[in-house]
């Protein structure tokens, strides 16, 4: 997915209203930063933005954030909110997953994972985005019962992730193995569009890990 060649990708990202190029230093604060108290839910893996910008516009009183590894790919999503009226509830930050821990204090409310990268390979499997590892650092971040929401075209990566997230104590409050046809309500990303356009399925799930009181 990582784009190539992009012009001043990491200036034109650091430079952007929107972006949140210290991310540490909101550690615990990040309501503070949103100047309210609504629930904060995030996207990793956040593409060119289509999805966490059409759910910040959707749903007003929720905050939106969204991680991206690659600033040649989050500059698009710069590149969109520059023709678009100001959207509050949104902030962007250009990190890896791995550092969440060092972002986020107990204070998300969901996660989304969208066609992330399935690392089909045996050996890749730490890479995975709902391997036991990736859970782990999650724990860190999430506020009350943690809650995932996923989308995947890749049927390898869905079933690992049903047994991943089973296994680490997550109940499936919702799996579909073909998204268009349910009653769902959805936001699609870039690459959503393309595969649905071609006929490919999507498989959905929504999971929380109910904490014991």
């Amino acid at each position: 997915m990582r784009l190539r060649n992009v012009k001043n990708a990491e200036t034109i990202v650091s430079n952007s209203p929107y972006s949140i190029n210290e991310p540490e230093q909101y550690k615990g604060q990040f309501n503070e930063l949103f100047g309210n108290d609504n629930p904060i839910h995030i996207e990793i893996g956040m593409g060119k933005g289509d999805f966490i910008i059409g759910m910040a516009k959707k749903y007003p009183d929720i905050n939106f954030v969204g991680i991206e590894a690659y600033s040649s790919v989050m500059v698009r999503a710069i590149q969109k909110l520059e023709d678009m009226e100001d959207i509050p509830n949104l902030r962007l930050i250009n990190k890896y997953a791995e550092f969440l821990g060092d972002i986020f204090d107990h204070e998300v409310d969901t996660i989304y994972l969208n066609f992330s990268d399935p690392w089909p390979k045996t050996r890749h499997a730490k890479r995975r985005l709902t391997h036991e590892n990736a859970l782990k650092v999650y724990d860190l971040v999430f506020k009350g019962n943690p809650h995932i929401i996923q989308k995947t075209d890749n049927i390898g990566l869905f079933a690992y992730s049903l047994s991943s997230l089973s296994q680490y104590g997550y109940t499936l409050e919702k799996v579909s193995l073909d998204l268009a046809n349910e009653d769902i309500p959805n936001v699609f990303t870039e690459y959503e569009k393309k595969f649905m356009s071609k006929g490919t399925k999507i498989n959905y799930l929504n999971a929380v890990k109910y904490l014991k009181k």
